[in-house]
């Protein structure tokens, strides 16, 4: 894979302030850095760009993952945003919320000052990736949402990259819960509005489609969330989708000007935005 952009020869980029950074398959593999990727960052940092970590991970809290991310060399205290922030900007303050999620839901949903619980009647139930997931979350679930309570999912990816290969993701979950109480939910992260309105809010006024750029390893998230803020996408071929892969959506192969760049890694994205 080239390391070059294959649009416009890198053309409108010294507009880009903005980097938006996927961390699974672009930053990390299982919080193992891939190659060249801490440098990238600190080369888009030095060039006067901000770059944001935005993530579909709901599961691990904001001061886990930028305990992670220093321990690899990258400094992140103010700039990871994940699908749990998402999926609780989207209840109200003083809300029952069964969380059917990890500690990052929870944490996201107190600071929300609303109410966390297992089970019991509540005005939202949201469903995150977690690894004590069974059948009694489920029911806990299942329970609130036929009792009325709003059904949010944090985000739909059905897996996510790891060294190993692909394991189940969040979307499994949340497709689990949906068959169980009937109702479709609410999805909160990447690539949809409520992920989209938090990343607008956290990058402030200079934030345009001009001055952002969306770097992600899968279209379905990371390339459909780009056109959801209206801003080029950069596809790295370091995690979901692989070296000489088609990029596809639904409808096909997606077509190849909805992909401004196509490149190895974030280190070939950081070589085409430092240019400028």
């Amino acid at each position: 894979m080239s390391d070059v952009a294959t649009i416009d020869d890198n053309r409108g980029f010294e507009q880009v302030r903005f980097v938006l950074c996927d961390l699974d398959g672009v930053v990390w593999l299982r919080r193992t850095a891939i190659a060249g990727a801490p440098e990238a960052i600190e080369r888009l940092r030095d060039s006067g760009r901000r770059v944001l970590f935005v993530t579909n991970n709901s599961m691990s809290t904001i001061a886990d993952q930028e305990r992670a991310l220093a321990a690899i060399g990258v400094p992140a205290e103010g700039d990871v945003v994940t699908s749990a922030q998402a999926a609780a900007a989207v209840i109200a303050p003083l809300d029952r919320v069964v969380v059917c999620g990890g500690e990052g839901v929870i944490e996201a949903v107190e600071n929300r000052g609303a109410v966390a619980l297992r089970d019991g009647e509540a005005e939202a139930v949201i469903v995150g990736l977690h690894h004590d997931f069974d059948y009694w979350r489920m029911q806990a679930a299942n329970a609130a949402i036929r009792g009325g309570a709003r059904f949010i999912a944090t985000n739909d990816d059905a897996t996510f990259p790891t060294p190993d290969g692909p394991t189940p993701g969040a979307g499994s979950l949340v497709a689990a819960v949906a068959t169980a109480s009937g109702m479709a939910p609410l999805i909160a992260g990447k690539p949809h509005q409520p992920m989209a309105e938090l990343v607008r809010q956290r990058c402030g006024p200079t934030f345009s489609n001009t001055t952002a750029l969306m770097v992600g390893d899968r279209w379905s998230t990371d390339g459909l969330f780009a056109e959801a803020l209206g801003c080029p996408y950069a596809m790295v071929r370091s995690g979901v989708t692989l070296s000489g892969q088609a990029i596809t959506d639904a409808n096909g192969i997606v077509a190849a000007h909805r992909v401004r760049l196509d490149v190895a890694d974030l280190a070939a994205v950081a070589n085409a935005l430092v240019a400028h």
